[in-house]
């Protein structure tokens, strides 16, 4: 990075210097003659001495300097920000230890033998200790160096597969600042961007008070000029936190706060680290049918808690369920979520992504718990056979099937899906809401009983 060589250079130059130097200085005739008879030392020895602790002083300013200059980013240079200074000062201590007892040693000798090793071996001591209560407390910095971090937002703005139209998706999506990112949000500290998400640009964040680190998803305000356009998106915005932050399930990520400042809206939350089911909805990355059951299902528990607190999802996809490094389920982005409870929620505005669409989202009518489990049927369907079940050549061919074609049987697709999947798709993808599941704690229940056949 460019900002290093404004101080590290200077201070390995001058490092090298001083260590190269010592042999040439202490070799001429003049330095030779003389002697310091105050630290009982020949001349050249002398020279060697100053330069060795003059090497020091550079390494110690060298340690003192990294530690200001590299930033506190919840990740690897944060880890080895906190633990530059002890590993400095062992450095030290170290070489110290062997310029003393060698060029200096009537040094050591005046000081007292016995004593001089206690001291060092105090200082060893004392220096390991604190290099290793450095390293254990942010030692999660470091595994977020070798993690891949994917969090509470994927962009669902991403290129389709062939064959499939899915184009932008939100239709209230703000275009982001690619400038300077800011440096606080409220109380949190702003370490560096993790990504783009559907509404802005998500943030690595950091609540200082209780050392947390979180996701900030932001969203820019001033660029929207329609004062009306304004309201509404900033009403959607803030309702994903109040409608997102009231839900307490293992299966949804969770939402720690949310504000406004300087024209950017903002929420916190949960920091998680894992992969979308995007990446195992195409071949030849496809989970295994036992593996497809028990995520869904959890999905579907997640749905159900969230149906009965009065939310929808209303953008059931991939993207938006995650399965972090611990094999947990988490159901994110309630972005577009609908408080079914709200009277002035307006319920002729078409909000979700294509593809994954019901149909009584298409028709832009008033949609409940039942549209989440048709989208989520979409989902079960392209993670057992590698594809959507509806596609078509262009936006409105594709609303059209949804909303009018029946879905392809499982086995046209892939001769080995069990039949037992074929009969919770019918039921789950049926266009007509009463023939639909009613709760989408039914489906939790089907797919389970789907995984109990297949160990069996």
């Amino acid at each position: 990075m460019s900002k290093a060589w404004n101080w590290v250079i200077p201070h390995l130059v001058g490092i090298v210097a001083a260590l190269l130097a010592a042999p040439i200085l202490s070799s001429l005739s003049a330095v030779q003659s003389y002697s310091v008879p105050a630290l009982s030392m020949t001349g050249a020895a002398a020279v060697r001495f100053a330069a060795d602790m003059l090497a020091l002083v550079m390494l110690f300013s060298l340690g003192v300097t990294a530690y200001r200059e590299l930033p506190d980013n919840g990740r690897g240079s944060g880890f080895f920000r906190q633990i530059v200074l002890p590993i400095t000062v062992l450095l030290i201590v170290t070489y110290g230890d062997k310029v003393l007892r060698g060029l200096a040693f009537p040094l050591v000798e005046r000081f007292g033998l016995v004593d001089y090793q206690r001291a060092y071996a105090a200082a060893m001591v004392g220096t390991g200790s604190w290099l290793t209560v450095m390293w254990l407390r942010h030692l999660g910095s470091l595994k977020q160096a070798f993690v891949s971090a994917k969090t509470v937002e994927e962009d669902s703005t991403d290129s389709a597969p062939d064959g499939e139209a899915e184009p932008s998706g939100d239709s209230t999506t703000v275009s982001t600042s690619s400038g300077t990112p800011p440096s606080v949000l409220g109380r949190y500290k702003v370490l560096n961007e993790l990504g783009r998400g559907a509404m802005g640009i998500v943030y690595l964040g950091k609540d200082p008070t209780i050392q947390r680190f979180v996701a900030i998803k932001t969203m820019r305000l001033d660029q929207i000029e329609d004062a009306d356009k304004l309201k509404e998106v900033k009403a959607r915005f803030f309702r994903e936190a109040e409608s997102a932050g009231r839900l307490s399930h293992p299966n949804i990520v969770t939402i720690y706060d949310a504000g406004e400042q300087d024209d950017l809206g903002y929420i916190a939350m949960e920091l998680l680290e894992g992969h979308s089911l995007k990446q195992w909805s195409r071949p030849p990355n496809l989970m295994p049918f036992s593996d497809v059951a028990q995520v869904l299902s959890a999905v579907a528990d997640a749905l159900d808690y969230a149906h009965q607190q009065g939310v929808v999802h209303r953008d059931i996809k991939p993207a938006n369920i995650m399965l972090t490094k611990h094999r947990l389920v988490k159901v994110m982005d309630f972005g577009i979520a609908k408080v079914t409870s709200s009277s002035k929620t307006q319920t002729d505005i078409v909000l979700g992504t294509p593809t994954y669409m019901s149909p009584e989202q298409i028709a832009g009518k008033k949609v409940d718990g039942r549209s989440d489990i048709f989208s989520l049927g979409v989902v079960l369907f392209e993670l057992l056979t590698g594809r959507p079940p509806f596609t078509a050549d262009n936006l409105s061919a594709l609303l059209f099937a949804i909303a009018h074609h029946p879905h392809p049987s499982l086995g046209s697709l892939r001769h080995d899906v069990p039949p037992a999947f074929q009969d919770v798709l019918d039921r789950a993808l049926q266009k007509e809401l009463p023939q639909r599941y009613r709760r989408a704690s039914e489906l939790a229940q089907e797919l389970r009983a789907c995984s109990q056949s297949l160990a069996a």
